[in-house]
């Protein structure tokens, strides 16, 4: 606005006939009162022209002031507009101004979208990836048990499930050797979270000695252990209809909930889990109350043998088969997924906020936290963080969870 001032108050003008041009045409809009530069308005007769420091005074005021709100970037021009204010760039200061405001980026909103396209995990071979998660506390039941330890197969969606007084690192060991390791062999890997009890010094020494691999999921990202989660969410539904108001029976209730899970087909793969890891499909009560005709018919052991062992010759046609149906349904949940993603990557060295989830505020609590310095990233889209003191976080952390910081 320079040029405009000094054409209008003493006459002069740019060498450049093109500039000079450019100058004599702006210079309509603009007038000159009692020594100051004002803009002909729109909206308001006349709009005072302020210079960078004027205008950086004016954002903050009506942004962060006594009278203020912290409004958005195209809000908090107009409002300045409409107070009487004018630069050529008062838009684009605006939006700046509150991308970089340390409130407005703490207490922004949540992501929706996802960060970056959907990656499936896949077991090879039954039994080669264990997803490993906790449930509780529930109310105290038989035996004082208050938690839930769950186990569940990659490739089968076969279900382990033991109730706990206690989720002591030597239960959950004691849980893994028991009903893992001595029924369906060694793993070659185990997902876990990041909770103490599966990140103990000696239930980790004990996988290594196995020669089985622990991935840790991102923290608070259990998306990453979809498997186990979806796992928890059935056992947790069905004990809820099943209890009603006596929540204390939920131990006597938990076999029962698994035997129904074993033996209902699965939406991924068509079978139920007891086929795949059987071969065979389990006789249920309702076969029992209104014989089927497998189970009306009298039984011969000799033929029933025989026809076992037939069975056991076909699983694998069988989990071939329930696999492709698996992975072709996965390819579609991608495909879908993949359409709303919104991409967010953060390079080394970059500072992110990171989801808020542990403040005792409530409602009033920010949304995020930080900032933290990325000092190096995964594959996976999963970031490991430190903070501006230099103390790094134990743990990687997903982008969902995080967010650029303007400092």
């Amino acid at each position: 606005m320079t040029p405009v001032y000094n054409f209008l108050e003493h006459g002069t003008l740019p060498d450049d006939q093109k500039q000079a041009a450019i100058v004599r045409r702006r210079a309509c809009s603009y007038v000159i009162l009692d020594g100051k530069l004002y803009r002909r308005g729109f909206s308001i007769p006349l709009l005072k022209c302020v210079d960078e420091d004027t205008a950086d005074y004016i954002l903050r005021e009506v942004h962060e002031g006594i009278n203020a709100q912290h409004l958005g970037g195209r809000s908090l021009a107009r409002k300045a507009l409409r107070a009487g204010y004018y630069w050529p760039t008062m838009q684009q200061d605006a939006k700046d101004h509150v991308k970089k405001c340390d409130k407005c980026q703490r207490h922004g909103d949540m992501h929706l979208a996802p960060p970056r396209e959907l990656k499936s995990l896949s077991s090879p071979w039954p039994f080669a990836w264990w997803g490993m998660d906790l449930l509780g506390p529930f109310t105290k039941g038989l035996y004082q048990n208050r938690y839930l330890i769950v186990a569940v197969d990659y490739f089968t969606k076969w279900v382990e499930a033991e109730p706990l007084s206690d989720i002591t690192s030597l239960r959950v060991l004691r849980f893994f050797k028991r009903n893992v390791l001595a029924r369906f062999g060694i793993p070659h890997v185990v997902v876990t979270d990041n909770g103490t009890q599966f990140t103990d010094k000696d239930f980790q020494a004990f996988l290594v000695a196995l020669g089985t691999k622990q991935h840790f999921t991102s923290v608070e990202h259990p998306q990453t252990n979809g498997q186990a989660e979806a796992a928890n969410r059935v056992i947790l539904r069905g004990l809820r209809r099943r209890l009603d108001q006596n929540k204390k029976k939920w131990v006597e209730e938990l076999d029962n909930v698994l035997w129904a899970y074993r033996t209902t087909p699965h939406s991924t793969t068509g079978e139920t889990p007891f086929r795949m890891v059987y071969g065979t499909e389990a006789v249920i009560p309702v076969e029992i109350g209104e014989p089927s005709r497998r189970t009306e018919q009298p039984l011969d052991e000799e033929q029933n043998d025989e026809a076992l062992r037939e069975e056991l010759d076909l699983v694998e046609e069988i989990r071939t088969g329930a696999s492709l149906k698996e992975a072709t349904l996965k390819q579609k949940i991608a495909a879908r997924h993949d359409t709303k993603v919104i991409k967010r990557e953060f390079e080394v060295g970059s500072l992110v906020l990171r989801r808020n989830a542990d403040s005792q505020d409530g409602k009033l609590a920010p949304n995020w936290e930080g900032p933290y310095r990325v000092i190096d990233k995964t594959e996976n889209g999963a970031y490991y963080l430190e903070d501006l003191r230099g103390k790094k976080l134990p743990r990687p952390w997903n982008a969902q969870k995080l967010k650029q910081y303007y400092s």
